[in-house]
């Protein structure tokens, strides 16, 4: 548990992002001042402990479980608003690109990509909550998304379209999740959609977002602030402590705090995690090919995000693995903070650029 305090007064204008994860809750308070950011407060809670697991792994815990436990960190963490935006799981959405016939009537288009989205879905488009994104197709500076309909249209009269689409079972539970834990949210939102917000810097060129999480890996293509591509890999950090406990005889918790110490060189006398990332890394390396083949342009760069992109070195060792960019995200540099916390916030970033992203969000709407 880890959290800022105390630092602030409390703000009426304060927003809260608040990040359900897979094995940990996690929480970030910003509120407005001057046209910025600023941090207020920020914690995470492990859910293993509340599940008989250990910390770092993945739990499938009630929601009753899981109210419990946000409603401890939101204490802990000295949270000072209920106003929030909500995380909705990547393994709980779909997400798909694609090309429909382009109608200058909007009613008409909603009715277009309505009709099309039920090809996608597997289940009736009753039970689920859709909505769609139009991929641009020029830069946004120069163009609105409306004039880039028209655009593609007069090319081949069709639009790419990104359909979303979330189960009302799990708005649900979210649902039942926040009203337990006495917040009040006004939206739900897929959490790569907040991961971008809080670290892509350039939305229009290719970038690739890897997400190492608890029990997976998600890797994205984003361009014009859009997925192009999704994937997941079926391999993440837990895995990674895993190898460092059974090598070295140690126990989770052991493993997890060494892996964050040491990271992947000094760890890897344990249980070499390089094994774990070369898998990870080699089907990241074959999504990012897909994309490039597919769609004949180069990605310009890989963000790492996740509780697994707080492992030591682990920007170096990829640089040393992909022939582009590679940098580890950052999100706190969003935000105002004391300097004095800003070694630390950039250490725990990749774990918090979901909060972050949907702090962010909520912010505008003050």
């Amino acid at each position: 548990m880890s959290f800022l305090s105390n630092l602030f007064k409390k703000e009426d204008k304060s927003v809260l992002g608040v990040d359900i994860g897979s094995s940990s809750l996690k929480v970030v308070q910003l509120r407005k001042e001057g046209g910025k950011a600023v941090l207020e407060t920020y914690g995470e809670l492990a859910l293993g402990p509340y599940g008989g697991s250990e910390v770092g792994q993945a739990t499938n815990l009630s929601a009753e479980q899981i109210t419990e436990t946000l409603k401890d960190l939101l204490r802990e963490a000295k949270v000072t608003t209920t106003n929030c935006g909500v995380s909705i799981p990547f393994a709980r959405s779909l997400l798909t690109l694609v090309r429909l016939p382009y109608r200058k009537d909007p009613k008409e288009q909603r009715t277009v990509i309505e009709l099309e989205a039920r090809k996608y879905i597997p289940v009736p488009v009753s039970e689920v909550q859709l909505d769609w994104f139009v991929v641009p197709e020029a830069e946004p500076a120069q163009f609105s998304e409306e004039e880039s309909s028209r655009d593609a249209a007069s090319k081949g009269e069709t639009i790419e379209v990104l359909l979303v689409a979330v189960h009302n079972d799990e708005l649900s539970l979210l649902q039942s999740i926040v009203a337990g834990a006495g917040l009040t949210a006004s939206f739900y939102e897929i959490e790569i959609f907040s991961t971008i917000r809080a670290v892509v810097e350039d939305p229009v060129k290719p970038v690739m977002v890897m997400d190492v999480g608890a029990a997976s890996t998600k890797t994205y293509v984003v361009e014009h602030g859009v997925v192009a591509l999704s994937h997941a890999i079926s391999a993440g950090s837990q895995d990674i402590t895993r190898a460092i406990s059974v090598s070295g005889n140690l126990s989770i918790a052991r493993a997890e705090a060494l892996k964050k110490e040491e990271g992947i060189r000094g760890a890897g006398a344990l249980g070499n995690p390089e094994l774990v990332f070369s898998r990870i890394f080699s089907e990241a390396r074959r999504v990012l090919m897909q994309y490039e083949t597919t769609h004949k342009k180069s990605v310009t760069s890989i963000v790492f995000t996740g509780g697994g992109g707080v492992t030591k070195e682990l920007g170096t060792y990829a640089k040393e693995v992909f022939s582009i960019d590679v940098r580890v995200a950052d999100p706190f540099a969003k935000t105002e903070a004391p300097a004095f916390m800003r070694q630390v916030l950039e250490e725990i970033g990749p774990e918090f650029a979901v909060a972050v992203g949907l702090a962010l969000r909520k912010l505008r709407e003050i």
